[in-house]
């Protein structure tokens, strides 16, 4: 995939679904959703004159819709944004850090449940419990690559030192400013209105690192972000990011070396009581929805509501093994027992409608409530093979050990917008009292 560094020309706003009237501000200082950005390389497309590109078609039951409006550049795929440091003693990318953990270390592992009993939300099995002390050291926002491969090894780093531990201002700063609101229609002012803002402004050094590709059938599968930030025109690599127009510079890198993102755990898992320890971290947001009895929400939508078991296999599924012939995969047996979820971001967009397309309507989209970065969630499987076959499944470079490709994106929605990313590592049950509580 190719490696895009944005740096912004002035202040970046990202705003979320919440309104901007009175004393609501508008939240533009947050750093930008998978979502944000893909969209803004997607309009990037579209503007680009690049020639007999690839048209895709909506499927209706099973069949071309053939006056449903089809789409463009339908093989953009990304990764990202993350903090890409370049002032530090040597460059390297940032990512959120585990929920699990405080002031660098891991803090909260799943305790066993003597009672058999909980207030649990079903099908989780173990509270989580904090074995560190409180302190006032606050938890870095963002890791390192090389803290975050420590981290899933269940060996934290002894250094703390910034080089590898980052505080949300350290990469970036909130700007707050006032302005006056516009009526769409005329491009007025209009009168008594009002509005303040935050927004997002990057250190010197900091950068929004993207992971990007979009091979397109069209131009026989040639990837087309070359095309949109051709080498020899670097005054033109330009891109649009965000609210307000806000425009940052590109510099690009095709290249087909390793991404430079947090590598899972393909095996050597704890063992207790027979059972594989396995942990799944995110490492960019993702949207689980409500399915049928399925609630969705914080639970992923292939773990079983009821029972916890997962439901992915550990091949192709029944459909894509008939269409090419080959043997389907077999359900992992293993089963959720414990989580540490964040609180959800909001996630939301904007249609345009089609007259050709009555389903197609113009309006605000549905709005999404997505699990942050961060979130963790614990299983057991039954086996050293089932642990394997799960990791496969969850880690983002899958089975691949040339970590060139984002195989795996467990979203249920926005999975090619970078949604759903994550890593497995391995974990523990608590053991000792928890601190400030005595055996009794």
């Amino acid at each position: 995939m190719n490696r895009l560094l944005l740096e912004p020309v002035d202040v970046l706003f990202f705003r979320d679904g919440r309104p901007m009237d009175g004393s609501l501000a508008g939240h533009g200082d947050t750093w930008p959703l998978p979502s944000t950005i893909n969209a803004s390389l997607h309009a990037a497309l579209h503007r680009a004159d690049l020639g007999e590109v690839h048209f895709h078609r909506p499927q209706l039951s099973g069949k071309v819709a053939s006056q449903a409006r089809p789409w463009k550049f339908g093989s953009l795929v990304t990764a990202g944004p993350f903090p890409f440091c370049s002032n530090g003693p040597q460059p390297q990318w940032f990512f959120p850090r585990p929920l699990d953990t405080i002031a660098g270390e891991v803090a909260f592992l799943p305790l066993q449940n003597q009672s058999g009993t909980s207030n649990l939300p079903t099908p989780l099995r173990y509270p989580m419990a904090n074995r560190v002390k409180a302190s006032k050291d606050s938890s870095r926002a963002w890791w390192s690559d090389l803290a975050w491969s420590d981290y899933l090894k269940g060996r934290p780093r002894i250094d703390k030192s910034s080089e590898h531990f980052k505080h949300s201002n350290d990469l970036y700063q909130s700007e707050h400013s006032y302005g006056i609101g516009m009526d769409p229609t005329s491009g007025t002012a209009q009168s008594g209105k009002f509005y303040s803002s935050h927004s997002l402004r990057l250190r010197p050094g900091i950068s929004l690192g993207l992971l990007a590709e979009a091979k397109d059938k069209g131009m026989n599968g040639d990837d087309l972000i070359p095309r949109l930030f051709p080498r020899n025109a670097f005054d033109s690599r330009k891109l649009i990011v965000g609210g307000q127009q806000r425009v940052c510079s590109v510099s690009f890198e095709e290249t087909s070396a390793a991404l430079p993102l947090p590598r899972g755990m393909t095996s050597g898992f704890k063992m207790h009581e027979g059972k594989q320890l396995l942990k799944w971290v995110l490492l960019s947001p993702s949207i689980w929805p409500e399915i049928g009895q399925h609630s969705g929400g914080w639970l992923p939508s292939w773990v079983d509501h009821s029972s916890g078991d997962v439901k992915l296999k550990d091949g192709p599924g029944k459909n894509f093994a008939g269409r090419h012939k080959v043997p389907a995969g077999k359900e992992i047996s293993a089963k959720l027992v414990a989580a540490i979820v964040g609180k959800p971001l909001v996630v939301s967009g904007y249609a345009l409608g089609n007259d050709a397309d009555p389903e197609r309507k113009t309006g605000d989209k549905r709005t999404h409530l997505a699990v942050p970065s961060g979130s963790v969630y614990y299983f057991e499987a039954d086996s050293i093979a089932d642990a394997k076959a799960l990791a496969a499944s969850l880690n983002w470079h899958g089975e691949d050990l040339t970590f060139t490709t984002v195989k795996k994106r467990r979203s249920t929605l926005m999975g090619e917008k970078g949604l759903g990313l994550g890593v497995c590592g391995t974990w523990e049950f608590h053991h000792g009292n928890v601190p400030g509580h005595q055996d009794t």
